[in-house]
């Protein structure tokens, strides 16, 4: 190996490494920051803001498939979507074809407040989008994507050509 080989390959030693997950953890601590207090006003915390999340990107969402996506048992994916029902920010309705599906879908109160919680986030990502440059955020979305198991890759890219499909990405 030549010496940019040796060189293209010291962010795999242990402290660069130790670097990155370091990053990681404050980058997720301030990103979460914003929507944390506005959540804790409404006595809701980041599993409510996840469900919020998915069912916004996913209108009629089942269950099943967000148990699949958050890797929560049912019991837990219960004790979130109680006060979500009850306060009005998500409904369910029963499956079109299986009637024991449940289909789960904001409401206008939950879309209202799935979009303040997106708005604080989307500015946090925006603003480090905007001091990167697009390579860098290339580079991170390659990242962002090897860090994922083969199913939520598959979601993301699914979810990508869909929005193509539709007209929201070019």
């Amino acid at each position: 190996m030549d010496a940019r080989g040796a060189a293209s390959l010291l962010f795999l030693r242990e402290e660069e490494i130790r670097l990155g997950m370091e990053l990681l953890f404050f980058g997720y601590r301030d990103f979460t920051a914003g929507p944390d207090a506005i959540l804790a006003e409404l006595d809701m915390g980041r599993a409510h803001h996840r469900v919020l999340h998915f069912v916004g990107r996913h209108p009629g969402i089942t269950v099943s498939e967000l148990l699949a996506i958050l890797r929560i048992t049912k019991q837990s994916l219960g004790r979130v979507l109680k006060p979500l029902v009850e306060g009005g920010y998500v409904v369910h309705a029963p499956g079109r074809n299986d009637r024991r599906q449940r289909l789960l879908t904001l409401t206008q109160k939950g879309q209202a407040l799935e979009r303040r919680l997106f708005e604080r986030q989307r500015d946090t990502i925006s603003r480090a989008y905007r001091e990167s440059g697009a390579q860098a955020v290339e580079g991170f979305r390659r990242v962002m994507l090897g860090m994922m198991g083969a199913d939520a890759r598959a979601r993301i890219e699914a979810g990508q050509a869909k929005d193509r499909e539709s007209g929201k990405v070019a």
